[in-house]
C-alpha cells in the first residue's frame, strides 16, 4: 500500500515537488526520520550529459575538483559508440550551477586510455590519492565475482591494483557482498570523523542482477594509512550494550549494518556536515520501471545507524527518471551548502543511461 502526502505550492509546481512523509509502507523496517521532514527537487535544474554511460559515483578531491566513474559508454562528450569503454574515470570542474566534465581515463577525447574493464560504484579521494573499487569484469552477474581496490597517484590518469580483493572464495556460508562504495566526507577526506575509511557493500542473496531481496548491507573499515593492507580491514558485527560498534577482522563474522525487506542494490553513503547526518541511498524492490523499482534515502547520526527513512518512492513518479531503469544516486558533498540544506544529487538519469544532476533542498523538523 502506498501512502503519500504531497505538499505543492505554485512555486514548487514550477520548480519541483516537495515530498514530505511519503513512503512505501509495505515491509518498512525503519521509522520515519525525526530530523528531515521532506525533500524538494528542483526539476528545472536537471542537467543530463553523457548519453549511454551509467553509474557516476563521485568524490571531492584536494584540488577542489570532483572525480567520477562511469560504465558502458563514452563518458563526457561520448555515447554508446564514441569512446565506449567498460569503465571510465572523469573529472568534474565547477559549481552546481556551472560545471563541465572531462574524461581522464577512458572515453571520448580522453587524457589516457582505460587499461582494464569492470564497473565501479565507489571512488574516494584521500589526501592527494584516489582510490577506486572495481566490481567484476563486465556487466551484470560478473559484479558478484570480484571486488578489487585500485589506487591512482596522478588524479585518475593511471591505476594500480593494491592487492586487496574479495572474491566468492573469500566467504564462508554466504555468497559475499558486491559493489562496495566509500563513505564520503570533505575534499581529500578532510573533516572525516576519525582516521578510518568506511565502506558499505550490499550482500548477495540471489544470482539475479537486480535488487537483492531481502536487502542487507555490510559495513567495513580500514585506517586511512592501511587501505592497501587487506589484513587491516575490520568488519561490523553489531552493537554492544551501549550501542557502540563492534568489529572483527574475520569477514565471515560480519552482520548487516542496514537491512530492509524491500531490498537493496547499488548504494551510496555521504556525510552531510551541515546537517551532521549520514545519508544512505539505495535501490529497492527492482531496478526496472515495470517492476515498480524504488529509490530509498535514509539518515543516521552515526555511520552504523540506526537508520531512519527520509524517502522511499518511485523515481519515475518523482520525475527523476524517464528511462526504463534506475541505477545509482549519490549526493555531492562539494555541491552541498554549508548548512547542509541545499544539495545536488548526481545520478544515472533521467534517461536510461546518462549523467544526471539535480539540485534540491531538505526541509527539517528541527
Amino acid at each position: 500500500m502506498m501512502s503519500c502526502k504531497f505538499t505543492l505550492t505554485p512555486l514548487l509546481i514550477t520548480l519541483g515537488a516537495m515530498i514530505a512523509g511519503c513512503s512505501t509502507d509495505r515491509d518498512s523496517q525503519h521509522p520515519r526520520s525525526d530530523f528531515i521532514a521532506g525533500i524538494h527537487f528542483d526539476m528545472d535544474s536537471i542537467v543530463e550529459l553523457a548519453p549511454g554511460s551509467d553509474n557516476w559515483a563521485v568524490t571531492w578531491a584536494d584540488d577542489d575538483h570532483q572525480y567520477t566513474t562511469w560504465g558502458d559508454g563514452g563518458g563526457f562528450g561520448g555515447d554508446n559508440k564514441r569512446g565506449r569503454v567498460s569503465m571510465g574515470v572523469g573529472r568534474i570542474e565547477g559549481t552546481a550551477e556551472d560545471f563541465a566534465g572531462f574524461n581522464i581515463w577512458g572515453g571520448a577525447k580522453t587524457e589516457t586510455a582505460a587499461t582494464f574493464s569492470g564497473k565501479s560504484y565507489g571512488i574516494l579521494a584521500v589526501g592527494s590519492s584516489l582510490w577506486m573499487w572495481k566490481t567484476g569484469n563486465e556487466s551484470d552477474q560478473s559484479a558478484f565475482e570480484e571486488q578489487s581496490l585500485y589506487i591512482s597517484a596522478d588524479k585518475g590518469r593511471s591505476w594500480a591494483f593494491t592487492g586487496v580483493t574479495f572474491i566468492p572464495e573469500s566467504f564462508v556460508n554466504s555468497p559475499g557482498f558486491y559493489a562496495p562504495t566509500f563513505l564520503q566526507f570533505g575534499p581529500g577526506y578532510s573533516n572525516s570523523r576519525d582516521d578510518y575509511v568506511y565502506i558499505y557493500a550490499p550482500e548477495v542473496v540471489n544470482d539475479q542482477w537486480d535488487v537483492q531481496v531481502p536487502g542487507r548491507i555490510a559495513l567495513f573499515r580500514v585506517a586511512t594509512t592501511e587501505l592497501s593492507r587487506r589484513s587491516s580491514y575490520e568488519f561490523f558485527t553489531g552493537l554492544d550494550s551501549e550501542q557502540k560498534p563492534l568489529w572483527s577482522a574475520d569477514v565471515n563474522q560480519r552482520q548487516p549494518v542496514f537491512a530492509d525487506q524491500r531490498g537493496t542494490m547499488r548504494t551510496s553513503v555521504t556525510y552531510n556536515a551541515g546537517l551532521q547526518r549520514y545519508l544512505l541511498i539505495t535501490q529497492m524492490v527492482s531496478r526496472f520501471k515495470d517492476k515498480r523499482g524504488l529509490i530509498g534515502i535514509f539518515e543516521a547520526s552515526e555511520p552504523w545507524g540506526p537508520w531512519r527513512e527520509v524517502l522511499v518512492e518511485n523515481p519515475w513518479k518523482l520525475g527523476l527518471q524517464t528511462g526504463e531503469k534506475n541505477v545509482f544516486w549519490n549526493f555531492s558533498n562539494k555541491w552541498t551548502s554549508a548548512d547542509g540544506r541545499n544539495f545536488s544529487l548526481v545520478y544515472t538519469g533521467p534517461g536510461a543511461d546518462s549523467f544526471g544532476a539535480i539540485r534540491g533542498t531538505f526541509e527539517l523538523l528541527q
